[in-house]
């Protein structure tokens, strides 16, 4: 059998591919690369932080208004939210946004971390404030909340919310 192997420099790095058997391989970067490659991945890490703060924003204006029709476009379908009360999955979650449970008066949500897992999946992580009664209960607040989103259809999509009370 005979084995290629197409070998191909790049600003970011050496890529080689081996015809045949599948195989990829891709070499340490030095410190001048890893540096160069950072300085090419800023802008494209930046511009998809800020489009995925907008959509979570828009997600909390959203459940603000009691807006389900946003939450079924903006959750994949195999979405999980952990909350105070345990697991919930997209229908529960539409429908409870949705509801007349609860009533969200203000809220502040900032302090955006982004860590950027594959290509196609990124953790969001951020503080979040509310004034918010669900059911004429005070939901606890303030929160540090991490949402992974999923790029699925040409769309990023919220597949997992949770958020954890932050501590006084």
């Amino acid at each position: 059998m005979i084995t290629r192997i197409l070998v191909v420099l790049t600003p970011l790095g050496l890529v080689a591919w081996v015809a045949g058997s599948g195989a990829f391989a891709r070499r340490e970067l030095s410190p001048i690369a890893a540096h160069r490659r950072a300085a090419v991945m800023a802008p494209i890490q930046g511009a998809l932080k800020d489009t995925l703060v907008n959509l979570e924003k828009q997600s909390w204006q959203a459940w603000q208004r009691r807006d389900g029709a946003f939450f079924q476009a903006f959750l994949s379908d195999d979405h999980v939210e952990v909350g105070f009360h345990g697991v919930t999955r997209k229908a529960a979650v539409v429908a409870g946004v949705a509801s007349r449970a609860c009533v969200v008066h203000s809220f502040a949500i900032d302090t955006f971390e982004l860590t950027r897992l594959n290509p196609t999946t990124v953790l969001l992580t951020y503080h979040a404030a509310q004034q918010t009664l669900c059911n004429g209960h005070a939901v606890p607040s303030p929160v540090w909340a991490s949402s992974l989103y999923v790029r699925r259809g040409g769309r990023w999509l919220n597949a997992m919310y949770q958020q954890s009370q932050a501590l006084p």
